[in-house]
């Protein structure tokens, strides 16, 4: 069994016009909002064996947040290039690639596709696109990340911070 946490960053700042995309930061909302979600993933004992990032510092520091939370030491996070600006066909060649030894993984990525991927790979698609700082977690009845789509896929639960107000 696999599982996969598609994680859509945290809020972002536009205050820095001179920031390219890639640099632009979390704002204060997403800054609060990240380790909320750490938090509540760390209730359901959820425990991934492996968080990847896209390389734009607003994913790589809401995987950091929610790593601190989650007790998963950040310099273990993975950055993967191609998560950045990925359409759907790229990350799922992403996820696809991942090591079998990871049973378990969380990817910080960016919408549209972290939604897309979402959809495409869940037997129940969600009815909206995912918030800032959302999870949603699907089960997948295989051995290998090669493997994964939507015929042997579970959804299991999807969560946003407004829903822990």
């Amino acid at each position: 069994m696999k599982t996969l946490y598609l994680m859509r960053h945290a809020k972002s700042s536009w205050s820095f016009d001179e920031l390219r995309d890639n640099e632009r930061p979390l704002n204060d909302r997403g800054r609060e909002d990240a380790p909320r979600m750490g938090q509540a993933l760390a209730k359901r004992d959820i425990h991934p064996d492996l968080l990847v990032s896209s390389p734009a510092v607003r994913a790589q520091t809401t995987a950091v947040l929610v790593a601190r939370e989650l007790d998963y030491d950040r310099e273990r996070i993975q950055i993967e290039p191609a998560i950045y600006q990925a359409d759907l066909d790229t990350l799922l060649e992403v996820i696809r690639a991942l090591p079998d030894e990871a049973d378990s993984v969380l990817l910080t990525g960016h919408n549209p596709t972290i939604s897309d991927v979402a959809n495409y790979l869940s037997p129940s698609p969600l009815s909206e696109e995912m918030s800032t700082a959302a999870v949603v977690c699907l089960r997948f009845e295989t051995e290998k990340w090669e493997d994964v789509k939507r015929t042997n896929a579970e959804f299991y639960f999807y969560d946003c911070p407004r829903n822990l107000d």
